[in-house]
């Protein structure tokens, strides 16, 4: 059996604890807000432009290359249809052509692959470094305490303020290019 408290103890006890009860009800409350980043980035005026200066500076590129595949399959085709009729070295020769330009081919289109993704990752990491510095800046004018991004399970609409700051950029966006997406 176990024997109670003394009073003094729990006295002591209590007297120990009503300073962090006290100071944990005169916390100021904090101003949380969550922002769904992805969605910022990709409902953006600066990520449509920068989606669309991508597809100008690589769509020439890109047609080029569709072209020589459309090109390559033709020939594909004559090939085949020729291959009955033609002598052994002659066939050898135009199989032979047919794989060099069939590689020179897959490795034109694995350049601009890479050469795509390489701009598209530069031009995303400018976007995203100042879009940040974006969700700064409205932190700091609304009075928030905390911005919450990546990671989140579980936000309230009360908190997130994902659409306040995408109107925040779209209004700096148009005052700094002169209301013109």
């Amino acid at each position: 059996m176990t024997k109670p408290m003394p009073l003094i103890a729990l006295l002591a006890a209590l007297a120990l604890l009503a300073p962090a009860v006290a100071g944990a009800q005169a916390a100021p409350a904090l101003k949380i807000g969550v922002v769904n980043f992805a969605r910022l980035v990709q409902e953006s005026p600066q990520a449509k432009i920068t989606l669309k200066a991508l597809e100008d500076e690589f769509s020439p590129r890109q047609r080029d290359l569709v072209a020589k595949q459309n090109e390559l399959k033709e020939r594909q085709a004559k090939l085949q249809k020729d291959l009955p009729v033609m002598g052994a070295e002659e066939r050898r020769n135009a199989e032979s052509k047919f794989r060099d330009d069939e590689r020179d081919l897959s490795r034109r289109l694995g350049e601009f692959q890479e050469d795509f993704n390489v701009r598209r990752n530069e031009e995303i990491g400018k976007l995203q470094r100042d879009l940040l510095r974006e969700v700064h800046g409205f932190a700091q004018q609304k009075g928030y305490d905390i911005i919450v991004g990546e990671g989140v399970l579980y936000a309230a609409q009360n908190v997130d303020v994902t659409a306040q700051i995408l109107a925040s950029v779209e209004a700096g966006f148009k005052a700094k290019s002169g209301g013109k997406p």
